[in-house]
């Protein structure tokens, strides 16, 4: 899947918390960010601030959905 579909797909998404798997096995869990044309960032859906997790697009394999945004 290109980098544009991928886009569309998170932005889809944005403010829900996702799992998104990467080709290398990683899994990354928080809320969407911040979407650019090469990579999501996610926030973790807590009351602790952490830095946010950069992914980029060519890095993903597969975006599960865990919960709506409220």
């Amino acid at each position: 899947m290109g980098s544009q579909h991928t886009e569309n797909l998170v932005r889809r998404y944005k403010g829900e918390v996702v799992i998104l798997k990467t080709i290398s096995g990683g899994l990354y869990e928080g809320r969407v960010d911040e979407i650019t044309n090469d990579y999501v960032s996610l926030i973790e859906h807590g009351d602790n601030e952490k830095p946010p997790t950069f992914v980029f697009f060519a890095a993903i394999e597969s975006l599960v959905v865990t919960k709506a945004a409220s």
